[in-house]
């Protein structure tokens, strides 16, 4: 079980690090495919594009394969697209090519976290997540800095051929040693589709745009941070990403055991300690130890709730939470995109390289606000409706919202 999960979280290593290494190579890209930096940083949404978009719809076309075999097929499209960014000419292409790594991204995440539930049972749903999820955090910590290292000694595109190598790693390591899990008989597309439209569901998902905009309004804009305010040198921004990465994989590791035995306080609590985190940022980035400090905090407070938002979006799909799963890293990923956008809104308008900071504060604030209200609409019984089986499947949803339904927890070995 051990060896599963490190195989899956292998794959959310080098999701990861595709995901986050263009950030710290963006002068050395616009260099490459010259273009400004700013248009090279439309890159960065076009990942988010394919993330948005390939989630729900590889998804929906993988629901009549196992979870094994989705796995599988999402890992082979991501090492295409990697590939294809080292030979592709232009801006175009590359463009392109970011937008097709992008697509199986939150459909991996998604199915990873359900088979990692389903390893190990209701009990340490939480930590199980985390556990996977963590290789997104690791990847801050050795994959995004050795990643910026690599493109800055050997050409930007060698990043994204390592990249590719670690896909087809993680492929082997989820053939070998992830088992053939049954999927819930009776759930189908259209049984998907209705539990992705629950309230609690939706007011998840837009918790997550929110709340994690905040993050991305700062991250997005960090090297030109460390280096402008800071006064840090470019040599320095790869040690402060693996800082950054630091704190992400300590956010985990806390994370993961206080949501399992609170769901929902873990959830607020991780909000609003982003919403001072980020504040605090604004105030400390002006000097460098304070600078390098507070992005360690961020990095651990931001990330925090992802594992918590991921096991209660699947609980609250019931017994149909592939969508609902991957659609969570869809929501991610918007706000990726709309954090890195509104932050560029403000120093764009000329309010300064801090200024994200303030924005990404207040997103978190507005994140925290909808988890409460969620909160405290999870009390209204009308909304633990059971989800209703395919027409003709025979069998209907019994599962309540307070857990992934038995076939989706159901400990395996």
């Amino acid at each position: 079980m051990a060896v599963a999960l490190c195989a899956l979280a292998l794959g959310a290593f080098a999701i990861g690090t595709t995901e986050f290494v263009i950030m710290g190579l963006l002068p050395q890209v616009a260099g490459g495919l010259d273009v400004s930096v700013a248009t090279a940083g439309n890159l960065i949404s076009a990942y988010a594009l394919g993330v948005v978009v390939g989630a729900p719809l590889l998804t929906a076309v993988a629901t009549r394969l196992g979870r094994k075999q989705a796995l599988l097929a999402f890992l082979a499209l991501f090492v295409l697209g990697n590939v294809a960014t080292v030979f592709v000419p232009g801006y175009g292409g590359v463009f392109a090519s970011r937008v097709i790594a992008g697509l199986p991204h939150g459909a991996y995440l998604g199915a990873a976290s359900l088979v990692a539930a389903q390893l190990v049972g209701p009990a340490r749903q939480a930590t199980a997540v985390a556990r996977v999820l963590m290789g997104l955090t690791v990847a801050n910590i050795v994959g995004v800095p050795a990643g910026t290292f690599l493109g800055q000694v050997f050409g930007w595109r060698a990043a994204f051929l390592v990249v590719g190598v670690l896909g087809l790693l993680a492929a082997a390591g989820v053939a070998a040693f992830v088992p053939a899990l049954p999927k819930p008989e009776g759930v189908g597309l259209r049984t998907e589709v209705v539990a992705l439209g629950r309230k609690q569901v939706v007011l998840g998902l837009t918790t997550a745009v929110f709340g994690f905009a905040g993050v991305f309004a700062v991250y997005s804009y960090i090297s030109p941070m460390l280096t402008e305010l800071a006064g840090l040198s470019d040599g320095a921004v790869p040690v402060v990403l693996a800082l950054f990465g630091a704190g992400m994989t300590a956010g985990s590791l806390i994370v993961g055991p206080l949501a399992d035995r609170a769901l929902r306080p873990t959830i607020y609590g991780s909000l609003m300690a982003l919403a001072v985190a980020l504040l605090v940022f604004w105030f400390a980035i002006d000097a460098p130890w304070s600078a390098v400090v507070m992005t360690v905090v961020l990095g651990a407070v931001g990330f925090g709730v992802t594992a918590p938002l991921q096991v209660l979006i699947m609980q609250k799909a019931g017994r149909a939470p592939t969508l609902a799963a991957a659609s969570n890293h869809s929501a991610f990923n918007l706000a990726n995109a709309g954090g890195a956008w509104l932050g560029g809104v403000g120093i764009s308008a000329g309010l300064g390289y801090a200024s994200p900071a303030i924005i990404g504060a207040v997103l978190a604030v507005v994140g925290l606000g909808i988890a409460v209200v969620a909160g405290m609409l999870d009390r209204d019984p009308s909304d633990s409706r059971p989800v209703a089986a395919d027409p003709g499947s025979g069998d209907a949803d019994s599962a309540g919202q307070e857990g992934i339904g038995a076939a989706a927890v159901e400990r395996v070995g």
